[in-house]
């Protein structure tokens, strides 16, 4: 896969997977982002978002986390 072929979490539609590649996110909210599992190399898929597209909800590790689109965009995956 090539490295143009990354999308932020928030590019993901209702329904697709994709494998977190890189978490750009800064201070707590990037701490709190890895200690809720959601590290490089992980799977996230997305299961719903609000009619306005914020926030959005993934499931990471069996686990449904919801996060807003400006959070969201920070973190790059790779789709499946």
């Amino acid at each position: 896969m090539q490295p143009s072929d990354k999308l932020s979490l928030a590019d993901l539609t209702v329904g697709t997977a994709g494998r977190i590649s890189s978490v750009e996110l800064d201070g707590l909210l990037r701490r709190r982002i890895l200690d809720l599992g959601m590290i490089p190399g992980t799977q996230v898929e997305c299961i719903r978002k609000s009619p306005v597209g914020d926030p959005i909800a993934f499931r990471v590790r069996n686990t449904m986390i919801a996060l807003r689109s400006d959070a969201a965009n920070l973190i790059k995956v790779y789709p499946f």
